[in-house]
């Protein structure tokens, strides 16, 4: 017999929210639970392993819509893997670059900081700097919003 798991055990399981929960599965990554008598939702270990495999998609940095892609075709187990292959390359180059940028971020960061002579404000380095971006190193050190920022809930 299979075990089952109330909303709150489910959201523990898994180390998220119960808003966590509710959220997958009302954007359709989480099927819907069942439901008891006195409408509770009861969720099985099928449900259990994948939000764990949605909470580990996250903290990996996966988009919503790529672990969307990426479910839909191992709900259909005949897939060629090929297509998670590529969606797993594609978020590899996006990490790749963010690492860039913020190394980018990390060396402006560091050579403001060390110009400062802890004086005032008036004559303040690092003041200077981020109202003049003409005194940065780099044009462009600007980073794209994280990946997958737009879950409505709080993960934790």
């Amino acid at each position: 017999m299979s075990k089952n798991y109330l909303i709150g055990q489910v959201a523990k399981a898994a180390r998220c929210k119960v808003q966590t929960v509710r959220y997958y599965e009302r954007v359709g990554l989480l099927p819907e639970a069942a439901r008891t008598e006195g409408n509770q939702r009861v969720y099985g270990q099928a449900h259990l392993d994948r939000l764990s495999f949605i909470r580990h998609s996250r903290e990996l940095g996966f988009s919503l819509e790529q672990i969307r892609k990426i479910l839909d075709l191992v709900d259909d187990p005949t897939q060629s893997c090929i297509e998670v292959d590529r969606i797993a390359k594609l978020h590899l180059k996006e990490v790749e670059s963010k690492i860039r940028r913020l190394e980018g971020m990390r060396m402006e960061l560091q050579r403001m900081i060390s110009q400062c002579a802890g004086g005032h404000v008036t004559s303040c380095r690092i003041v200077e700097s981020l109202a003049d971006h003409s005194r940065c190193i780099a044009d462009d050190h600007l980073i794209a919003p994280t990946l997958g920022q737009n879950d409505e809930s709080s993960e934790g």
